[in-house]
């Protein structure tokens, strides 16, 4: 199915408008001592490129495991998870994690945190082409306030999952920040996971609390955050970085 330039660009842009919101404000937080441009910006063109890559491979993941129609099955679900999740992973490893400038623990949740946005950009922008191309604009802002309160949040908390256990194991050798890593991921799965099980089982009668989930995540994160952040600024004078 083809699609004008008219709705490929509005999809694209209500698909990024809630990652940029977020991204705003992660990047208020770390004001003080931000990370430089052009690594966020590799490090959202990540996430970007993890979609189409995702995107076969989940398709493969319903030809071959077991499914429930209309809806995904629960081992789908997992798949689905799993791909993302270890995508957004690798492709920070490959293109982000390793660089000069990740020399902090804290880089590694900001880091995180941004390729889990590029990635929720393309994949909201996907799910809001179907309304834009037939029309129904009240559809495209119910999609687009979900997708902004829901599974984008979802996408930052699952990544800083990864992030934060970089960042705790910063300091350890490099068998114990492996070995954390791989827990990061499993937490980050499993959470991703949880959400959208009770998103798309039961008919959507547990969306309440995979909300109430996501929202009760992101306090933690950001106690997680401010934690890594008091470590970072208590030895350096106030107004320097």
């Amino acid at each position: 199915m083809q699609f004008s330039p008219e709705t490929l660009g509005y999809s694209f842009l209500g698909g990024i408008l809630p990652a940029m919101i977020w991204l705003y404000f992660l990047l208020k937080e770390d004001s003080r001592c931000p990370e430089p441009r052009h690594m966020i910006i590799i490090a959202l063109l990540a996430g970007m490129i993890a979609v189409p890559l995702v995107l076969p491979l989940e398709s493969i993941a319903i030809g071959i495991l077991p499914n429930v129609t209309p809806s995904p099955g629960f081992y789908v679900i997992v798949a689905w998870a799993t791909i993302e999740e270890t995508m957004k992973y690798a492709l920070a490893a490959i293109l982000v994690l390793w660089r000069r400038w990740v020399n902090e623990s804290v880089d590694f949740v900001i880091y995180m945190i941004t390729v889990a946005l590029g990635f929720a950009a393309i994949e909201n922008m996907l799910f809001l082409i179907q309304p834009i191309a037939a029309g129904h604009i009240h559809l495209f802002i119910a999609t687009e306030n979900l997708r902004f309160v829901g599974s984008t949040l979802v996408h930052v908390i699952s990544s800083s999952a990864v992030g934060f256990a970089l960042a705790f194991s910063f300091k350890l050798n490099r068998t114990l920040r492996t070995f954390a890593a791989a827990l990061g991921l499993i937490l980050a799965i499993g959470l991703h996971t949880l959400f959208n099980f009770l998103i798309i089982m039961r008919d959507g009668s547990y969306t309440l609390t995979a909300f109430f989930l996501v929202w009760t995540g992101a306090v933690v994160f950001l106690a997680l955050f401010e934690i890594l952040k008091y470590f970072r600024y208590r030895n350096l004078p106030k107004n320097t970085c």
